[in-house]
């Protein structure tokens, strides 16, 4: 190349540069823009079909007396099942607080412990309270396993007290260490099971952890909103189109001829696959493959508060992270090999949308590399390095349309978590969009690296979240509604 002058090469090195700095961001932004569209209009079919069968009183949330329900008697035995690995410091409240709020006489709680985990049998022992509807039931070898293999020893348990009384049970109810249980839930699961439902799911509703730091009150409320959208639209579209139910491992229960399908298909006499880390999610799923009738119960008290289980999430970004690659692991990408595909155009489209996850966190990651890419092109425009590039009208009817679907999907996000937790919170809601995002980024990468983990052979354990506070210990559930 002839020498042209020092400026002439710079500016010829500075126009290179703009030209491909122009062609990865029309590339980047088509790439972003379609799938964020598509991803979009499968949004906003659920809220037409929401809408639609809102309309056409399909979908109507019942009002019921909770106090009623409470003091409702079972038409069996019901068991309910709580696995627990180093839960020392809620297990205790759980346990009280669910024998107390549930005083029906028919039911049993038993509570899976490991051997190498004193503390949480000592609190477990402690809150017993000499209530003979209460079994702690030690697993015979170390922890932590996963939560299907302590599922799996608690339902063996189950079976002998059957076979030692005679009896056997109508159900079994779903729960976590550190659920907060309603007082008309019970009632309410056994009147569904009793009319012929096979698998039912209540709504989960987080709770808004205020006596945190202000960042850890956004991580943890985060998870607010995520809820009210899917239990309080999701659901009760899959439920009204006859899709699988996906199980929240919390607030749901399934018949007893159900878990004898699940037993079944199973070796070894067990309803669950040990090696799973989401048995919840895959417990509804399956009860409807074997031809169980799966429903989505969404029903209010006298107070207007659902009837649903409460619970602290995770407030610190490490601990939100690690709980949602769980659930990207999970369902996304070990569903896929586990549950497969199977089911009408209802369920394709359903499990389509349950394993969007690394994808949708591929487009995010991208989307907030435009915006920084976008940024540095910005300063060199202002600076005069280089001139605006023009769009080309394809790329501008993507960006339109996803505009106009972002505001969609913004005032549905406000007002699923308004009508639950108030205006102040919906608005929080909305400004807490980007923080959601970056940890769907980050737990939908630590899920695919873990995912080929367990491909080259490595055994998931249970890889759960801490808790240091239950809502009826620290009285916070009034504070949670406004």
């Amino acid at each position: 190349m002839p020498y042209l002058g020092k400026g002439v090469a710079l500016s010829i090195l500075e126009h290179e540069l703009w030209q491909w700095l122009s062609l990865l961001q029309h590339e980047l932004l088509l790439f972003a823009g379609v799938f964020f569209l598509i991803g979009a209009l499968d949004d906003v079919a659920v809220d037409v079909a929401w809408m639609w069968l809102r309309a056409t009183g399909r979908t109507m949330t019942v009002h019921c007396s909770r106090i009623a329900l409470r003091q409702h008697s079972l038409s069996g035995p019901v068991a309910v099942l709580i696995p627990a690995w180093q839960e020392a410091a809620v297990i205790g409240q759980t346990i009280r607080h669910l024998l107390e709020t549930w005083p029906q006489p028919d039911m049993r709680l038993y509570v899976g412990c490991y051997r190498n985990d004193p503390a949480t049998l000592g609190a477990g022992v402690a809150a017993a309270r000499n209530d003979p509807r209460l079994r702690l039931v030690i697993l015979g070898h170390d922890g932590p396993t996963t939560k299907a293999d302590c599922l799996n020893r608690l339902y063996a348990a189950l079976a002998l007290d059957e076979e030692r009384s005679g009896r056997r049970f109508a159900f079994a109810v779903f729960h976590d260490a550190e659920d907060m249980v309603d007082p008309g839930a019970l009632g309410l699961l056994d009147e569904t099971i009793a009319a012929g439902a096979d698998f039912v799911q209540l709504p989960v509703e987080p709770l808004v952890p205020r006596q945190r730091s202000w960042i850890a009150r956004q991580i943890g409320s985060h998870y607010c909103e995520e809820f009210a959208e899917a239990h309080g639209k999701a659901m009760m579209v899959r439920d009204a189109l006859g899709a699988g139910l996906p199980g929240a491992g919390v607030g749901c229960a399934a018949s007893r001829r159900a878990l004898d399908r699940l037993v079944a298909r199973q070796s070894g006499g067990l309803p669950f696959a040990s090696d799973s880390l989401t048995e919840d999610y895959e417990l509804g799923l399956a009860i409807a493959a074997a031809g169980g009738r799966c429903r989505f119960v969404r029903a209010r008290g006298e107070d207007g508060r659902l009837v649903a289980t409460r619970a602290f999430f995770p407030h610190r970004f490490d601990t939100a992270v690690r709980q949602k690659s769980r659930w990207v692991l999970g369902i996304a990408l070990q569903g896929w090999d586990r549950v497969g595909w199977a089911g009408g155009v209802a369920e394709y489209w359903m499990r389509a949308r349950d394993r969007r996850g690394p994808m949708t966190a591929l487009v995010l990651l991208v989307g907030y590399g435009l915006v920084l890419l976008t940024g540095v092109m910005g300063v060199m425009v202002v600076t005069g390095v280089a001139g605006p590039v023009p769009l080309t009208p394809l790329l501008k009817g993507v960006l339109i349309a996803n505009g106009v679907a972002f505001a969609w999907r913004i005032a549905m996000r406000f007002a699923f978590t308004a009508r639950e937790y108030g205006l102040a919170e919906g608005m929080r809601a909305v400004l807490r969009v980007p923080l959601a995002n970056i940890i769907a980024i980050i737990a939908g990468r630590r899920a695919i690296l873990a995912y080929v983990q367990t491909l080259s052979g490595h055994a998931a354990l249970w890889d759960k979240t801490d808790h240091d506070a239950h809502p009826a210990q620290t009285a916070l559930l009034g504070q949670a509604q406004p």
